[in-house]
């Protein structure tokens, strides 16, 4: 048996970010593994249908019906699961995007990304820390955070939100650091362009650098390097990772190549928010 493997099944956790995309699918992949989750999320009517496919999956839910960015926010969470015996998983998918140049963007806007995409998800993990840390003593316990190819390559109109996603990576990788031994596993999940409602909005092609992959296949990526005991998880197709691997070698060429599509690419992104 590989000692590096992780054992996936029969998990007790909270998914924020659960009405939609990556963060329901993910839902629906512990629940046909048995699982038992806390769903949270903004819209009871995606949150009852995402608990609904999670019941035909075999698992069980509660919902709650929470935006992370108020008051209050994570007491009312641990409050929810005060009466588990465990959580073993904790699951930081929700977050929002406002593209469009930095002087363009609102105040809002910009407290908006951090507050829901940085913020929210180190204050939940920080309260849950102590059951994590207890958890990872039997079989070890999950923290997955969801950050975005875009902590790879700085993308030009996404200034703040790529901040917000380096951001919650180099959380990851310091607290993966400082956990180490406590049998808490943290991953982070590095997605391309994902053909989700997120997006719906966002109009930037593969002509763009903006290739985009099917959300079954980026999960069917992820849950196989989660259950393998991966820490970096990059669901980015082929022809990003080539420019992810060049951003590391020769950033200035990154620069040059998307010089000639920059008026392109800032009217295909103009309208993207999910804000």
């Amino acid at each position: 048996m590989n000692l590096n493997t992780l054992d996936l099944t029969h998990r007790r956790g909270i998914i924020t970010g659960a009405g939609q995309g990556i963060g329901r699918a993910l839902a629906l992949e512990f629940g046909r593994r048995g699982g038992h989750l806390l769903l949270v999320g903004r819209q009871l009517a995606t949150l009852t249908e995402t608990a609904q496919l999670v019941a035909a999956e075999g698992g069980t839910t509660e919902i709650l019906v929470e935006d992370l960015t108020t008051p209050g926010a994570v007491d009312r969470i641990l409050d929810a699961v005060a009466s588990w015996s465990v959580v073993d998983l904790l699951v930081n998918n929700a977050g929002n995007v406002r593209a469009g140049r930095l002087d363009h963007t609102s105040d809002a806007d910009v407290h908006a990304m951090i507050d829901l995409n940085l913020t929210a998800p180190i204050l939940l993990t920080k309260s849950l820390l102590p059951a994590l840390r207890q958890s990872g003593q039997g079989r070890g316990s999950i923290l997955l955070n969801i950050s975005s190819g875009i902590a790879l390559v700085g993308m030009p109109f996404y200034s703040v939100y790529a901040a917000t996603k380096s951001g919650i990576a180099q959380f990851g990788e310091s607290l993966r650091r400082e956990l180490i031994g406590t049998g808490v596993h943290v991953a982070t999940v590095y997605p391309g362009a994902t053909d989700t409602a997120m997006m719906t909005s966002q109009n930037a092609g593969a002509d763009l650098g903006w290739e985009r992959r099917a959300l079954a296949d980026v999960i069917t990526d992820l849950i196989a390097a989660l259950a393998a005991g991966e820490h970096d998880i990059n669901t980015a197709p082929a022809g990003r990772r080539s420019m992810q691997e060049l951003n590391v070698t020769d950033p200035l060429a990154v620069d040059a190549a998307m010089a000639p599509g920059l008026a392109a690419l800032e009217l295909a992104v103009s309208d993207h928010r999910s804000i």
